[in-house]
């Protein structure tokens, strides 16, 4: 492998080899495969367009249509991951790149009459029980569609009413946080992913519990998206009076910054799973 060329702040040519060696060391930071191609493809539409060449003006030009093509949120992921590549390069014009900050965002009110309108728009497809699964899962347990996506049979306990949320890269599984967590659903979820894990074990055609790109498709002619699901459980939480600390916990939030739950707030997994069922009582529907 060609040795990384020293800093300078002229043109300078990139091989192959460093950009993988960059790469490789992406992916040793804990990154699940779909974030690596993710970086893989930001990192080789850049490096192709400036020609395998560092060149300021280039770059900048780069940057500029991205800003111009683009909305602000898409253009900060992809000069976010350039600009740590040209920091690993040590090209010291990236310190002049300020990012701009995140839109506004306002959260989408979530009703049961937005999940009922989803449940109905399913009622005569042939998968019925998937979309069923997903969408039950989904608002009783907070998790990120990308995480409801990445879900195996194994993670599913049917028994203890909870499922695992793990993060294992190697096994294609990742969490925001890069931890493993555990969250809960109710009795009527359980019965609805219990028919459908019965009908998925007797279909040899299928192989994921919820492939991405097929509910990401599905989902576009309906009032909602697989990633509102977890809006709604927030929502639908804080409705039910549930303790905030307790519902970081389940989603899976960054607990930086939050000194109780960092250094206090403990709580085992029975702990958890007792005050859930007090604020999840019965079916949410």
């Amino acid at each position: 492998m060609n040795p990384r060329p020293l800093p300078c702040e002229g043109i300078r040519d990139v091989s192959k080899d460093c950009v993988e060696e960059f790469l490789k060391i992406r992916s040793l930071s804990g990154v699940s495969k779909r974030v690596y191609y993710g970086i893989q493809r930001i990192i080789y539409h850049y490096i192709e367009y400036v020609d395998f060449k560092i060149d300021k003006r280039k770059s900048l030009q780069y940057f500029s249509y991205l800003k111009d093509k683009y909305s602000v949120s898409y253009y900060r992921k992809q000069v976010y991951q350039i600009l740590k590549f040209l920091n690993y390069l040590e090209v010291k014009w990236t310190k002049e790149i300020d990012l701009p900050p995140e839109p506004l965002y306002y959260p989408k009110h979530m009703s049961k009459e937005d999940i009922i309108s989803a449940l109905k728009y399913f009622e005569t497809d042939e998968y019925k029980l998937r979309y069923n699964a997903i969408i039950y899962l989904g608002i009783d347990t907070g998790m990120r569609a990308e995480e409801l996506y990445q879900l195996s049979i194994n993670d599913i306990d049917l028994d203890n009413r909870c499922v695992h949320i793990n993060h294992n890269p190697d096994n294609g599984q990742s969490t925001k946080t890069k931890q493993s967590r555990i969250s809960f659903y109710t009795d009527n979820t359980k019965d609805v992913l219990n028919e459908y894990l019965i009908y998925f074990k007797s279909k040899s055609n299928l192989t994921t519990l919820f492939p991405k790109r097929w509910m990401e498709g599905k989902f576009k002619s309906t009032p909602i998206r697989v990633k509102h699901l977890r809006k709604f459980f927030s929502q639908e939480w804080d409705r039910r009076g549930g303790p905030t600390s307790i519902k970081k916990i389940l989603m899976g939030h960054s607990l930086k910054g939050d000194v109780d739950l960092m250094h206090y707030n403990c709580q085992s997994e029975e702990d958890l799973k007792r005050i859930y069922d007090k604020v999840m009582n019965g079916s949410i529907l």
